[in-house]
């Protein structure tokens, strides 16, 4: 479709924009309340980004060399996103879902199994994933008089850096 930007060519820009955006150094900070953690208060967005990150540099650890193959010929059990480079794939999930939903890959993946699908987040980010792609290569595409060549939705779009989406305005 001309004139159209696929959701895998969205995410893969935001992939790298994000990176360019947020090359200031994560600081693991541990909320503490009287000298002793802190139970009830969550953890900060720099701890949450500096966990992502570790898991990324892990994560790109073990498929050195292999980085620029399909996700889905190095990675078990890809079926979001197949087609995109190994190493591309792993931006995205750290700086375009993780980032976008406030949460370190261990919401979505079991961190020592990652091809798991264990866990209930994984396949809703799947179904996300598929909507997204519906909206914005079939629902957008048919609403005259949008503003700009390319309206997309993301995850961003609703989550806004949290897990439960934004339903009410403040």
């Amino acid at each position: 479709m001309e004139g159209q930007i696929s959701s895998v060519g969205f995410l893969v820009a935001m992939a790298a924009t994000w990176a360019c955006a947020s090359s200031r150094p994560a600081l693991p900070v541990t909320p503490t309340v009287s000298g002793a953690p802190a139970a009830s208060v969550a953890p900060s967005p720099d701890t949450i980004a500096a966990a992502r990150d570790r898991y990324a540099r892990e994560v790109l650890a073990t498929i050195a060399g292999h980085e620029n193959e399909p996700a889905s010929q190095v990675f078990k059990n890809v079926k979001s996103l197949p087609a995109v480079p190994a190493g591309r794939l792993v931006a995205i999930m750290n700086l375009g879902y993780g980032r976008s939903l406030g949460v370190t890959c261990a919401h979505c993946h079991t961190v020592s199994d990652w091809a798991s699908d264990t866990k209930p987040e994984k396949q809703i980010a799947r179904g996300m994933i598929q909507m997204a792609a519906t909206i914005n290569t079939q629902l957008l595409a048919n609403i005259k008089n949008l503003k700009g060549p390319q309206p997309i939705v993301n995850c961003t779009t609703c989550h806004r850096g949290q897990v439960k989406p934004a339903l009410n305005l403040p």
